[in-house]
This record gives C-alpha cells, structure tokens and sequence, in this order.
C-alpha cells in the first residue's frame, strides 16, 4: 500500500513538473513576436519558429526531469522542429488566421516538432516514440483551435498559440514524461 502511494505522489510530482512547461509557449511566442514580428513571411517563420522553439525546448527539458533526453538536444530538436514546421505550415495556408488555417498550421507544426522529438525519445520508447508526432499533431491542432475560439487576436500572427491552447496542450502530453519514467523503471529493474 505505502508503494503505490509513493509511486502515486511521485506521479503527481512528474505530471505537475510538466504542467509548468506550459509557459514555454507564451514566452518563446512573446519572445520571437518581439524580435521578428507576425508570422507573415517565410522569414519569420524560420526566424520565429527557431526562438519559440528554443524557449519551448528548455522548459520541457527542465520538466522532464532525469529521464529526459540530452537537455541541449531536446532544445536543438524542438527549435528546428518549430522552424521547419511553423514555416510549412504558415505557408500552406498562406499566412492566414482563420480557424481552419490555424488548426492546418498547428497539425504541420506539430508533427514537425514531433517528428525531431521522436528522434530523440526512440532509444528510451521504441516503437511508442513513433505516436508522438501524431499526438503533437493533433493537441497543437487544438491549442490553436481553443486560441481562436476564446477570441485572442490571432490576426497578429504568431508562432504559437496562447496561454489557454498551452494549457490544453501541455496537459494532453503529460503522457510524455510519464511514459520516460515508467521506462526508466523498467529498464532499471532489468538491470
């Protein structure tokens, strides 16, 4: 009983820890807005998604604890992830910011970032790192959807949704350090 309990709170301590990681988006967001402007060109998409990606990398490196990823890999990764995404993205759908171009930008830039993280994630997951692009795919989908529909000035073009799409999102992904740690275990106890 005392067991589960500790792996209970140790848990809810991991869950929390990521739950914080939230702010990484409106800050890389706020950042990259402040150094390069609205999203409107392939240029700030490049530039803006590299700087939103950085900042959003290390406060999930920081989140994930121990188990994680080589911290400046994890950076590196989710900042070209977010270049390259965000730039396909915003350019599929020709810089607009409606509902439907959102969430197409946020499914493109998603699973870009997925995409560089599972690289990353393959060694401690296997086979479970290849679900999550698609999970980023679909929960940044989302987070934009969720932006929009509170009625944030999406027309301003940013690199990333806001504070309320981050919450949803960060939350929806706390299957990430969970499944890091639950492996940590295991391959502790086969060792």
């Amino acid at each position: 009983m005392r067991d589960l309990a500790i792996r209970q709170q140790r848990q809810t301590t991991v869950v929390l820890r990521w739950l914080v990681s939230f702010l990484g988006f409106p800050l890389g967001g706020f950042l990259a807005d402040l150094l390069f402007g609205p999203v409107d060109g392939p240029l700030p998409a490049v530039l803006g998604g590299l700087i939103t990606g950085a900042v959003l990398g290390a406060a999930q490196a920081w989140a994930l604890g121990r188990n994680r990823p080589s911290p400046v890999a994890w950076i590196v990764a989710t900042a070209l992830g977010l270049a390259v995404g965000l730039s396909i993205g915003a350019a599929a759908v020709g810089y607009e910011s409606t509902l439907t171009a959102l969430a197409i930008q946020g499914v493109i830039s998603g699973a870009a970032v997925g995409a560089a993280q599972a690289v990353l994630l393959w060694p401690r997951l296997g086979r479970l790192a290849l679900l999550w692009p698609v999970a980023l795919a679909a929960s940044w989908a989302l987070g934009w959807m969720i932006t929009t529909s509170i009625g944030v000035l999406v027309n301003e073009q940013f690199t990333v949704f806001g504070s309320s799409g981050a919450i949803v999102v960060t939350a929806l992904t706390a299957v990430l350090p969970l499944a890091l740690n639950r492996a940590a275990a295991a391959q502790a106890s086969r060792a």
